[in-house]
């Protein structure tokens, strides 16, 4: 799936702040965590923030994560119409920071979880408008309750970003399929059986 580059950045924003509140771990613990994630997600406006800031973007991540909990595209639908309506969307076009012609879904001046739940809400809203919930995915490790969205082109992906999840996993199959060798390899052998007999 081909996305815009402002898509493809609210789509990173959305998933990576569900993530900061998964497996057990709170990644925006306070004001200058939350500083340090929207500088890496490149979210611009003023870096200004309260107490009451980081609690209202702790608010916002289960709403978007209720968008991947939805199973049906009605549902789905109205968490993102809900978020972007009281974010007070309104939609500029703008071309600061070499980012090139793109969307800002807010005014510069609303408040940052206002902006959060806008530019969050309208790439979550492009992907769902174009393949409905199928791309909203959980991660598939155990005991992992990160999401994802698969942009993969055969919708293929099964794991999230968060922990290497994929790569833990492949790793331990691979370490089972090399123990299950041993195994039948040993057991072909007769070096288990006892001596004396056979």
């Amino acid at each position: 799936m081909h996305v815009a580059h402002d898509v493809a950045r609210a789509l990173a924003l959305a998933v990576d702040l569900v993530n900061t509140r998964a497996n057990g771990s709170e990644l925006l613990p306070d004001v200058p965590g939350l500083r340090a994630f929207l500088d890496e997600h490149a979210v611009s406006g003023s870096r200004s923030m309260s107490r009451e800031d980081l609690e209202e973007v702790h608010a916002l991540r289960p709403r978007l994560r209720a968008v991947w909990a939805a199973r049906d595209m009605r549902t789905a639908a109205a968490v993102v119409n809900g978020m972007v309506a009281e974010a007070g969307a309104l939609p500029q076009l703008t071309d600061h920071d070499g980012y090139g012609w793109h969307l800002h879904w807010t005014a510069p001046s609303a408040r940052l979880a206002q902006r959060l739940a806008a530019d969050a809400g309208m790439g979550l809203a492009e992907v769902l408008r174009e393949d409905g919930t199928a791309r909203l995915r959980d991660c598939e490790a155990p005991e992992c309750d990160a999401v994802f969205v698969d942009l993969s082109r055969n919708r293929s992906r099964r794991y999230c970003d968060t922990g290497n999840c994929g790569n833990r996993l492949h790793v331990a199959a691979y370490r089972a399929r090399l123990r299950t060798v041993e195994a039948v390899s040993t057991a072909g052998t007769g070096e288990d059986a006892e001596p004396g007999r056979g």
